[in-house]
């Protein structure tokens, strides 16, 4: 039996984005989870780029990176020279035909499953708010209290996003 990766599903999900539509994964997160370079890992895909097709990876355009980069806040990007590459499920499915290293055929196990998690999630979520809707409809004709109670429950289902609080230490100004 192999030896598990010890990465919390929290990280890998962490590191997936929905960019263009899709659920992808940036090939420098793909190249942390797998123990390698970022550039080993786009050197593996260029000598097999036939295995990739634009549904399975793309190059991010320049927009794209800075809409990226302003969600991180600082840039923790550095001087790259490349645009960044990214993998939808298919194409991270693709990685382990390229990459060969029992970490990395593990990591991919991983992180398929927690896509397969995500649109199971999805799907559960999509159900409940379009059989709420129904019911809405049914029986909610001039009833208020049911009316506040459905509300309640789509509160629930869609919770707002609270603001985080920043992370840090404020510095007093000093008197001069």
């Amino acid at each position: 039996m192999a030896k598990t990766i010890g990465i919390p599903d929290e990280i890998i999900i962490s590191k997936i984005y929905f960019i263009r539509g899709q659920k992808v994964m940036l090939d420098r997160d793909l190249a942390e989870l797998y123990d390698v370079e970022t550039k080993q890992l786009k050197r593996q895909v260029r000598r097999n780029i036939s295995r990739f097709p634009e549904d399975f990876m793309f190059e991010l355009s320049v927009e794209e990176l800075e809409n990226l980069r302003s969600q991180f806040g600082t840039s923790s990007w550095g001087g790259i020279r490349y645009m960044p590459m990214v993998f939808t499920e298919q194409g991270v499915t693709m990685l382990s035909c390229v990459l060969s290293s029992e970490r990395a055929i593990e990591v991919n196990i991983r992180i398929i499953r927690i896509f397969a998690k995500l649109r199971e999630m999805l799907l559960t979520h999509k159900d409940i708010l379009l059989k709420l809707e129904q019911l809405e409809k049914q029986v909610m004709q001039n009833s208020d209290e049911i009316q506040m109670i459905f509300s309640a429950m789509k509160q629930l289902l869609n919770p707002p996003q609270e603001e985080r609080t920043p992370i840090g230490f404020k510095v007093k100004a000093k008197n001069k």
